[in-house]
């Protein structure tokens, strides 16, 4: 049973306004996001009418007996039939139907909105499912279900609806104290893409390779340090979560079609070089591809402090330092870092600017790009990682899974195979299981520590 209502902040008083008493928020689906919207709404006051399969009734009746502002129901026609504003919080791949199952029912004058990855499906069956006389709000929490929503970014996107339907959905949702981001549903897919596909992408082939040469990189002496704690934890969390959350972005997205495709020519073309030690030539496209990104040294992108501070990353390790390494005598090992390279690459051959789309990143986008920035504006570390990608065939094996892994993703991706994802995602997710209990917890841990100097 979940425990995560318990450590939900509780309201001593309600954030509902005078005049909005009676307006019911429905929520059709109760996965890990729609049970997080449920608590945190109802603890500000506001009336919640929920539901998820069926066979799920009794478990959720269970679940939520001690809230007496979120109600139960059997099915999505009594939800819509009974509330205000209805948000399908339902994965991308299955929103299609879910909305032509539930939509005609929905009640008179209503607000509908969902909270999917990837807008223009959802948006789709709206429209073709949806009443006229229903307004059409959508928003994306911009974070997983375990990460407090305080100072998120929270998508907001007013297709079809009046400026009071909008005012009311924004009145409702500010109790999660997020930052509002108005997109139109194009805006969002892309900017999505350009945060979301080529992460995703990065740690998903990691876990691969990993898995492929079996090994925990963590229990090692040679994933050791701030960048390899953020590639080993970020990947476990990750894995740790519902296939769905990545497919349906990745599959559904045609900008992610692009990007992800695009993230698997820059490993292979790169690793192509390391392989044949054309050191020239790599180190002209890599600085290539940094000179685009974060600009040249002393232009406006390079000004400001630093997204990660120095030393913060260290401290989230789930593996130990060797004694030789921990007094000094030996440091530790160098990495070639491909996928940082080739993520960097892949923005380049894009013209992405990551910077451009801070204002909607999320987390695990925020730390990805920072690892980048260290190590593409650290004196001398990226020189030494292109050459340990020439003269070091230490890391030759794992890169070589993780661009198989990399290709194998892209062609998932192309061929639009939910069940060949889900099987890929699977396999490797039983091979890690064992290890998320720990991982996510220092996972979470690093991502607060994180968030917390955002702030400072």
């Amino acid at each position: 049973m979940s425990t995560r209502q318990d450590a939900m902040p509780t309201q001593t008083l309600s954030q509902v306004p005078p005049g909005m008493e009676d307006f019911v928020v429905g929520l059709i689906g109760m996965g890990d996001m729609g049970k997080m919207y449920a608590r945190r709404l109802s603890s500000a006051g506001w009336r919640i009418m929920a539901c998820d399969r069926e066979e799920k009734y009794d478990d959720l009746i269970k679940e939520f007996s001690g809230n007496r502002n979120i109600q139960i129901l059997r099915n999505g026609h009594l939800v819509a039939r009974a509330s205000s504003y209805i948000i399908y919080s339902v994965e991308a791949a299955a929103i299609g139907r879910v909305v032509a199952q539930y939509g005609p029912s929905t009640r008179l004058g209503a607000i509908v909105g969902g909270q999917t990855s990837c807008k223009d499906p959802e948006i789709k069956a709206f429209e073709e499912h949806l009443p006229d006389d229903v307004d059409i709000v959508s928003c994306h929490s911009l974070h997983g279900p375990n990460v407090d929503p305080k100072g998120q970014p929270l998508v907001l996107i007013k297709h079809r609806a009046s400026d009071e339907s909008f005012a009311k959905v924004e009145t409702v949702l500010r109790c999660l104290g997020s930052k509002h981001v108005y997109l139109t549903a194009a805006e969002h897919d892309r900017i999505t893409a350009d945060t979301q596909a080529v992460t995703h992408a990065a740690f998903l082939s990691m876990g691969k390779a990993w898995h492929a040469n079996t090994q925990f990189p963590w229990e090692g002496g040679r994933y050791v340090g701030g960048i390899e704690n953020v590639k080993i934890n970020l990947m476990l969390r990750i894995y740790a979560q519902k296939w769905h959350v990545y497919a349906g972005l990745a599959i559904l997205n045609p900008e992610a079609h692009k990007q992800i495709g695009q993230f698997a020519r820059s490993t292979t073309e790169l690793y192509y070089l390391m392989l044949e030690g054309r050191r020239d030539e790599l180190r002209k496209r890599v600085y290539a591809a940094k000179d685009k990104v974060f600009g040249k040294e002393g232009s406006p992108k390079w000004g400001g402090r630093p997204l990660l501070r120095g030393g913060l990353l260290d401290r989230f390790s789930l593996g130990t330092r060797r004694e030789d390494e921990e007094d000094g005598k030996q440091p530790p090992m160098q990495n070639n870092h491909l996928s940082l390279l080739a993520m960097v690459d892949c923005w380049s051959a894009l013209g992405i600017v990551p910077y451009d789309h801070m204002i909607c990143s999320t987390p695990l986008f925020r730390l990805w790009l920072g690892v980048a920035e260290h190590l593409f504006r650290t004196p001398g570390l990226l020189d030494e990682c292109l050459r340990v990608g020439i003269e070091d065939n230490t890391f030759r094996r794992d890169d070589l899974q993780f661009t198989i892994a990399a290709c194998g993703w892209a062609e998932c991706v192309s061929l639009r195979q939910f069940e060949t994802w889900r099987e890929r995602f699977a396999v490797t997710q039983r091979f890690f299981e064992p290890r998320f209990k720990g991982a996510v917890e220092v996972g979470n841990a690093m991502i607060k520590a994180v968030l917390e100097s955002d702030l400072e």
